[in-house]
């Protein structure tokens, strides 16, 4: 096939463009085409479930009603997300915001309470409301559970947490479990930390792999959208060893391969480890996440709806 020249015309829609990046077919443009080929497909096929894994700043960097939307739609079906964006999606659920425009050096921020996340930043007041709520959650659950899951302990917040933009509110709601085994690592493990000083009140993570192993045999085919890497990458990959790996999966990623990471690892590599199947269909695309997933979203809703 003859690399395409992109047109980019006036009042183009979605579906036109992606088309243009189709018929490209090469670099970037044809990654981006494949992977939202991959992603219109799997949402189409009633016997494929989608895993969606949340590495990075995924949620203060816009992608929460993204993330919401897809689960109130029935696209994904399972996620495994770091404890991070749990804690910033939660923050904006108890009435807090993430920032953008500040031009301060980080010493000065660090007078006037603001964190940064590159070019995001977020308000030492609000982290102090995230905290007071927060706790408050903690006793509901306790007056529940002396030990939970880490799952069960996720979709109880959501039960709790009164907000119809937050997408941990819209998981439980729509029974769509989260997993995020990196949850001691982030502000909501900080405050478990404090609150378990006092109050008899056990987080398990062995107790996720029973429900985990049970959704992944009971799923006829796996397609994993991987947002950024880290421990959510490895850990929806590796829940699937237990069935010879994913069916298909889409990988979107700023990380190299050369210093052998498994954030910056193409899926390929997945296959020597039985995390992917043989024959399975896959595609690493390179770049922002935060810009290139709702594209992709974006292009394959434009394919189904």
């Amino acid at each position: 096939m003859k690399v395409k020249q992109l047109e980019i015309t006036e009042n183009m829609t979605i579906s036109e463009f992606m088309e243009q990046l189709e018929q490209s077919g090469g670099l970037g443009a044809g990654r981006i085409s494949h992977a939202t080929d991959l992603l219109a497909d799997s949402m189409k096929d009633p016997d494929t479930k989608i895993f969606l894994s949340l590495a990075g700043p995924m949620i203060p960097g816009g992608l929460r009603k993204v993330v919401r939307d897809l689960i109130d739609k029935g696209y994904v079906n399972l996620i495994v997300s770091s404890g991070a964006n749990l804690t910033h999606d939660l923050l904006e659920a108890f009435g807090g915001r993430h920032y953008a425009g500040i031009h301060e050096d980080d010493e000065t921020l660090q007078d006037h309470g603001i964190g940064r996340i590159a070019d995001i930043y977020t308000k030492a007041d609000d982290f102090e409301i995230f905290e007071e709520e927060i706790q408050k959650v903690f006793a509901q659950i306790n007056e529940k559970y002396d030990k939970i899951s880490i799952q069960q302990f996720i979709r109880e917040i959501g039960l709790i947490v009164d907000d119809d933009e937050s997408f941990i509110a819209t998981a439980a709601k729509n029974d769509v479990p989260i997993f995020a085994p990196g949850l001691i690592d982030c502000m909501i493990g900080l405050q478990l930390w404090i609150y378990c000083q006092d109050h008899d009140f056990t987080i398990s993570a062995v107790e996720d792999m029973a429900y985990l192993s049970d959704f992944v045999y009971d799923s006829k085919k796996v397609t994993a959208c991987m947002l950024g890497g880290g421990l959510p990458k490895h850990y929806t990959l590796a829940s699937n060893i237990l069935t010879g790996g994913i069916d298909a999966g889409i990988q979107i990623t700023l990380d190299r391969s050369e210093g052998g990471s498994l954030s910056g690892a193409p899926l390929e590599e997945a296959k020597s480890w039985a995390k992917a199947k043989k024959g399975s269909n896959l595609v690493t695309v390179i770049g922002d996440a935060t810009v290139l997933f709702p594209l992709i979203v974006a292009g394959a809703l434009s394919k189904i709806e």
